[in-house]
């Protein structure tokens, strides 16, 4: 629940939205913010519709008022995108509020969990089975092209995450031309690992080098490496050109832009015409049709999720998991996600 605000802040929707003006946002999303957060506030003042039955300020909300006002959406009749949509504009008064110490917590934390970025379950979306795609991994012969394929697929990660990777973000199991590189302290201990890290964003400057993409993790995340991916790693690095950044990126360019960081369009086109190879693309295709990076973190979620069973392990890697959620898995990391991972992962080579 939200603590008692300061005593300047008299209207804690009002202050949220003057910070948004200071943050940039145009005139028109403000007021779809406010349209939204008002309409909650009136929610949670009007006791014959919140669930305590007395009036509340925003404040004052618990994750129990968030999800009924969620409910009265739904029951009437408003689409399930704007649902979201909605959701979405409360998460993120909440967290921000949170952030800057006016508020103790964000309510809509939990509610999130159950709500964001929820499996596709479109019955249209073309389905490729593991040996299906065992096929189409086994037709990429370039180390790049390879690496960074089997990366997605068995990771789960974005592909601006994937482009956004660094050396340090990297820990094998084996000497390799990483030896020179110090690797995050978050690696120490766990094993061969990914970093993802939930900072990098478009036009800032990580690790030195100004980045061209943006994650889109609500928490940093280690996902662990297996044999496969490490496999296909050392063989990239054996050939990975030397780079003048000096964030020393994982993944760089061999022809054009040779030895600069990959671009989420480089990578797009790599997978795509690998995919178009496999009759899995076609210019003009829609999204159920064609296979495409964020296809591979589809499948990816929907294999590993109908293996394990456990949908917070997915979550945790995909890094859909905030707050204290994910503290469990990261606390107790080789013990359980580790375990689930290397006992469940597909294999693709």
């Amino acid at each position: 629940m939200a603590a008692e605000r300061p005593a300047d802040v008299d209207d804690p929707v009002g202050y949220f939205l003057q910070d948004m003006t200071y943050h940039g946002k145009t005139d028109r999303t403000r007021a779809a913010y406010e349209r939204v957060l008002r309409a909650f506030e009136s929610f949670l003042g009007d006791p014959s519709r919140n669930p305590t039955g007395t009036a509340q300020s925003v404040d004052e909300a618990s994750h129990r008022d968030c999800m009924a006002w969620i409910h009265t959406l739904r029951n009437r009749a408003v689409a399930p995108s704007t649902v979201a949509t909605y959701a979405s504009y409360l998460h993120r008064f909440y967290a921000y509020m949170a952030q800057v110490g006016v508020f103790d917590s964000n309510p809509m934390g939990l509610v999130m969990e159950e709500m964001d970025e929820k499996i596709d379950t479109n019955p249209a979306r073309r389905e490729v089975s593991v040996p299906q795609m065992r096929e189409f991994v086994r037709e990429i012969h370039h180390p790049l092209e390879h690496a960074l394929v089997v990366t997605l697929l068995k990771t789960g990660m974005r592909v601006g995450e994937l482009c956004n990777l660094d050396l340090r973000d990297l820990s094998l199991s084996i000497d390799t031309p990483l030896a020179s590189v110090s690797t995050r302290a978050a690696l120490d201990g766990r094993g061969p690992s990914i970093y993802v890290s939930s900072e990098p964003s478009v036009g800032t400057v990580t690790n030195g080098e100004t980045r061209t993409a943006s994650n889109k993790r609500k928490r940093s995340t280690v996902v662990p490496v297996d044999d496969e991916v490490e496999t296909v790693l050392l063989r990239w690095l054996a050939i990975r050109p030397d780079t003048e950044s000096p964030a020393e990126p994982l993944f760089v360019g061999t022809a054009s832009g040779w030895g600069t960081r990959l671009t989420p369009d480089a990578v797009h086109h790599i997978v795509t015409s690998h995919a178009a190879d496999a009759g899995w693309y076609r210019r003009g295709g829609d999204r159920e049709e064609n296979v495409t990076p964020h296809y591979f973190r589809h499948f990816f979620t929907t294999h590993l999720r109908d293996r394990t069973g456990d949908r917070g392990i997915v979550k945790y890697l995909r890094g859909d998991v905030a707050g204290d959620i994910i503290d469990t898995y990261t606390h107790n990391w080789g013990d359980r996600v580790r375990e689930t991972y290397e006992s469940n992962i597909y294999s693709l080579l």
